[in-house]
């Protein structure tokens, strides 16, 4: 691997689920080490991604660790794919693809998320998101649904940590505009982004119906930026999740986000918009013009 390009996606998944598989059985690396014969150091290394992973390697792990079929059968998957960059998963009604997403947004330092349909993952209320999912899937069974649904709300938990992350959102006014069950979820939904918009590392922007054509128009996209990372980008949609790392899909990516930033209003002005469609006054202190 060259150094520039930091660890592949598929490997940093892999080498994550090394380290829960190993933190579930409640082992240390020395211990798995003595188990499959290798050096706890290659275990280690194995884990923060810091070597190459090796299909004979990871199965010998995985078959230690009793790791249960299916997730073997994945992650020997990605392990065979190698450095290919970027990683394309069809999803189904739990996608692995939203704890991939979450991990990651765990672990950067910088979220940059523009939507064009529906509000952000992190954005959302509960309401607003079970609204959204039941409207997507009629068939979704009750327990499903919830499950979905505590998902994204896990996903929000990076927003209030001691550490967290940059977030920085830019969504389509439409989306505004669109009722996502009740009047009362919506309301509710619109007050959530004021509040949203008041924490120190958290900065909401709307791109308004007036600003036209502009690069947003193709699709919604997250970037994540980390601290000894490449920036990794990740688009989405209908029944597939995509992580993208080639630099110039990354670079397009980021020139849209610039673009479009370019025509959205001001933090503080979106925030007035909001308010305004609710009919609800804009703590002045906490949005600068």
């Amino acid at each position: 691997m060259t150094k520039n390009k930091g660890v592949s996606v598929r490997q940093r998944r892999v080498s994550g689920e090394l380290r829960r598989l190993r933190l579930l059985r409640k082992m240390t690396c020395k211990q798995v080490a003595e188990g499959v014969d290798f050096s706890e150091s290659k275990i280690t290394r194995m884990e923060t991604g810091d070597r190459g992973l090796y299909p004979d390697d990871v199965a010998a792990i995985l078959g230690f660790l009793q790791a249960p079929s299916d997730l073997r059968q994945e992650l020997m998957a990605l392990v065979r794919g190698g450095e290919e960059r970027n990683w394309h998963e069809v999803t189904g009604k739990l996608p692995s693809s939203w704890k991939d997403l979450i991990r990651f947004e765990d672990e950067a330092t910088s979220i940059r998320n523009y939507e064009s349909l529906v509000l952000p993952g992190l954005a959302q209320t509960p309401d607003y998101a079970r609204a959204l999912l039941r409207g997507g899937d009629a068939k979704l069974a009750e327990a499903e649904l919830e499950n979905l649904v505590a998902a994204r709300v896990t996903r929000q938990l990076i927003l209030g940590r001691h550490n967290a992350p940059r977030v920085q959102l830019m969504v389509d006014e439409m989306i505004l505009q669109r009722p996502i069950g009740s009047e009362e979820i919506m309301h509710a939904q619109l007050r959530h982004l004021i509040q949203l918009g008041q924490r120190s590392n958290v900065t909401l922007q709307v791109v308004p119906i007036k600003a036209g054509a502009h690069p947003g128009l193709r699709g919604p996209f997250v970037l994540l930026e980390f601290a000894a990372e490449p920036t990794l980008a990740h688009v989405e949609s209908r029944g597939t999740s995509s992580f993208l790392e080639k630099d110039d899909q990354v670079h397009s990516l980021k020139a849209a986000w610039s673009d479009i930033g370019r025509v959205a209003l001001s933090h503080g002005d979106s925030a007035r918009l909001i308010a305004d469609m609710i009919g609800e006054p804009t703590p002045a202190e906490e949005y600068e013009p």
